[in-house]
């Protein structure tokens, strides 16, 4: 089969499209032939080892996974022997985590990170959902708590993950404040946004309106301003992912670090957030799309071979919503 492979940590170059043997499922295995994989931050930070820190867990001079990608939406193969749930033929997606392999033709997959796909969406936009998606609702439903009348401030609101957190926190009833640039300002309105700050002409921390949950994804403002922009017993809820910038020792680890040690100090609650893949965030993020609260945004997508462009494209800070492979 066909994959996106990479024996060293750098720029997009790096990546190259090899074949390499089509995987066997394990027992509780399915493999996964797939029609879509979509990009997030963390396959830039994998790719190139940023922030240099990171390689402690990745591996010291190249990713310890091969082929890149986490995100996939595609159809049963063939399923491994302990599996109940799952059959060939089920249209399906999933989050791999750090075992990533989605850029490829093929992927196996642990049938607890397999979910039934949302039925009104395509391969290309179901794909655009498990992490980004997942990251979105924990950050609000569970971090952020959020609940019907709270004003909730998404920092970031065009990218993948603000994209559908702005349609989340409305789903949840809340009243939104969408942040982002100029040229994205029609697009966070049109998911539901009640205010927008195109903040290349206003600082959001500067604004006397209040919130009572900022969910900050870019990582491009102090603890001090983004506390600024809460009630007093708000929560900030920090999940940076940013754009590249040529490589950083720790890149938004130090800012996340930094919330971690105030976070007993201060009556705000300060929540840096953490997720790991599982069926039951996909199985939440699917009812919600079937009941017509998520839509995933798809800026762009190449195929399997074009990946690195889109890699660059999504790295350099041009894309908005999400980006997606088609195999």
């Amino acid at each position: 089969m066909k994959a996106i492979v990479q024996d060293r940590y750098g720029p997009p170059e790096t990546l190259t499209l090899a074949e390499v043997p089509v995987p066997a499922p394990r027992p509780d295995e399915v493999l996964v032939r797939v029609e879509a994989a979509a990009l997030n931050a963390y396959d830039w930070h994998v790719m190139r080892g940023d922030p240099r820190m990171a390689r402690l867990a990745l591996g010291p001079t190249r990713p310890r996974a091969r082929i890149r990608g986490r995100d996939v939406a595609g159809r049963v193969e063939a399923v491994g022997a302990d599996v109940r749930q799952l059959r060939p033929g089920d249209a399906v997606f999933a989050d791999l985590g750090d075992a990533n392999g989605a850029f490829a033709e093929y992927v196996c997959v642990p049938e607890a990170l397999v979910a039934p796909r949302p039925a009104n969406l395509t391969p290309q936009q179901a794909a655009a959902l498990p992490l980004a998606g997942a990251t979105a609702l924990i950050g609000l439903r569970d971090a952020g708590r959020v609940e019907p009348g709270h004003r909730v401030l998404v920092n970031g609101a065009s990218g993948g993950v603000g994209t559908l957190a702005v349609q989340l926190a409305k789903a949840l009833g809340a009243t939104v404040t969408a942040v982002c640039r100029t040229r994205n300002v029609d697009l966070v309105r049109s998911l539901g946004a009640d205010h927008v700050v195109d903040y290349t002409r206003a600082d959001f921390t500067r604004d006397p309106r209040r919130h009572d949950v900022v969910f900050d994804l870019v990582g491009n403002r102090t603890l001090t301003a983004l506390r600024r922009a809460l009630t007093p017993t708000g929560t900030l809820v920090l999940s940076g992912g940013g754009v590249y910038r040529g490589g950083s020792l720790v890149g938004p680890v130090w800012l996340i670090a930094r919330g971690r040690l105030l976070a007993p100090l201060v009556r705000q609650r300060v929540v840096v957030l953490t997720t790991t893949p599982g069926r039951h965030h996909l199985d939440a993020l699917r009812a919600h799309a079937e009941a017509g609260h998520l839509t995933p945004v798809v800026d762009r997508t190449y195929p399997l071979r074009e990946a690195p462009e889109a890699i660059r494209y999504l790295e350099g800070e041009h894309a908005r919503a999400k980006v997606v492979i088609t195999v």
